[in-house]
């Protein structure tokens, strides 16, 4: 399986919002996931109910930027910024890396986000 396809597929996904569906399409059924707030998901339906839950609590997308994308071997690190309104009339504005570690079926097996503070 293209690694690259694949990242440049998923990446492409969440550029646009399609946030649940680029996890349904891409994650391994045992992937886990690790963000830098603590939360944790072991399993891909876990991160389907977790991404469901967060993308129904956005009130509107003010932008998401994909800056660029870095790839080796088996594993990608994608660098992006999100801004959201949010239902409960918060504001969200996350500049994360993302890094993906595939497997060579080209399914995501862990996603880890780290926090790229804005200065």
């Amino acid at each position: 399986m293209d690694i690259k396809e694949q990242v440049r597929k998923m990446d492409e996904m969440v550029s646009q919002g399609d946030i649940v569906n680029a996890v349904k399409q891409f994650f391994a059924a045992t992937a886990d996931t690790s963000d830098y707030g603590g939360v944790k998901t072991s399993t891909k339906d876990q991160m389907v109910e977790k991404m469901e839950g967060f993308t129904g609590a956005i009130a509107q997308v003010n932008g998401i930027t994909h800056h660029r994308t870095i790839i080796d071997g088996n594993a990608s690190a994608s660098e992006f910024t999100f801004s959201f309104d949010m239902k409960d009339n918060s504001k969200i504005l996350w500049h994360e890396i993302i890094r993906r570690i595939w497997n060579d079926a080209g399914e995501v097996v862990q996603e880890t986000y780290f926090d790229a503070k804005i200065a």
